[in-house]
């Protein structure tokens, strides 16, 4: 904000100048490329840090999941939440049109697993969740399942699962 702030002032004062300048005050013109290189150079800041934070909201799809948690979207701008919402539709879409009928979640297995199934504790209150065989698995607090890793990655990252090394 600041930096727009100034942004905004140094235009304004090349306008000035820059009718002063027309009606024949050429001692002027120096300072006018200069407050206008200072203005090419804010703007280059500016654009640097949003696409550094578009950056940082798309990595946060990969390590979230569709769903962000409160404390992180509380620190987002509506503009961003949008921005958000969109890429993860575009990203949905995406992993629909790969895999066939049930799609290709690209979001699972970031990193190649050493086994197939894992040990898990459950950090608080899930309620019901389906495995592929149709198993249904109650997720209290406390408590610890022998889980396929691709099934529960997810709400490992959302905090919901912890993943028990033995």
């Amino acid at each position: 904000r600041q930096a727009l702030e100034e942004m905004r002032a140094l235009y304004e004062r090349n306008q000035a100048d820059v009718s002063e300048a027309k009606s024949g005050r050429t001692d002027l013109i120096f300072l006018i490329r200069f407050r206008h290189c200072c203005l090419l150079r804010n703007q280059r800041c500016l654009l640097a840090y949003l696409y550094d934070r578009l950056l940082r909201i798309r990595a946060l799809r990969w390590e979230y999941g569709s769903v962000l948690p409160n404390t992180i979207q509380f620190h987002m701008s509506a503009e961003e939440v949008e921005w958000f919402s969109r890429y993860k539709k575009s990203l949905a879409t995406y992993m629909k049109s790969v895999g066939g009928e049930e799609g290709l979640d690209l979001t699972q297995d970031i990193k190649p697993p050493k086994s197939l199934y894992i040990e898990v504790r459950c950090l608080r209150d899930h309620g019901e969740f389906e495995i592929d065989d149709g198993t249904t698995i109650l997720l209290k607090k406390n408590s610890q399942h022998f889980l396929p890793r691709w099934k529960c990655e997810q709400l490992i990252r959302q905090g919901v699962l912890e993943h028990i090394l033995s």
